[in-house]
């Protein structure tokens, strides 16, 4: 993958729950962690005493977590509410130019931030709940 603008990468949710997806209006910042947790198979005759790991087991997760303004009511009304219900939706993020992930979140974290003499913002994090597919674009 070749450098591009970081403003590309979008986030979206299905704002319905019917798979209508809608961009988080504003984000300034958005990141998507994958981790895979490790299942330690180690004992007393590994080879040379290094570790050893059982392949394809432990638990996969995603993060995705972005930062920035609500422009309309309605987006934030969305990630509101999903938050306080403790409602699980399907998110997409979409990486220009590679593809998009998509899957049930769970929004986790939701801050809201402001300066006397500036805008008020606000933090997100969403946790993955459930498998995600990837599609090339």
């Amino acid at each position: 993958m070749v450098a591009q603008k970081g403003k590309d990468l979008l986030l979206k949710v299905d704002s319905d729950g019917a798979g209508t997806f809608t961009t988080i209006a504003g984000l300034r910042t958005r990141s998507l962690a994958f981790n895979a947790e490790t299942v330690d198979i180690t004992h007393a005759e590994s080879v040379g005493e290094w570790r050893e790991l059982l392949a394809g087991a432990g638990v996969k997760t995603a993060r995705v977590s972005g930062a920035g303004i609500f422009k309309d009511a309605a987006s934030d009304e969305t990630v509101r509410s999903a938050f306080f219900n403790g409602t699980i939706r399907d998110w997409q993020v979409i990486v220009p130019n590679f593809g998009t992930i998509q899957g049930a979140f769970q929004v986790t974290a939701l801050e809201y931030t402001g300066r006397h003499d500036g805008e008020l913002a606000f933090e997100l994090a969403l946790e993955s709940a459930g498998p995600l597919t990837f599609t090339v674009l």
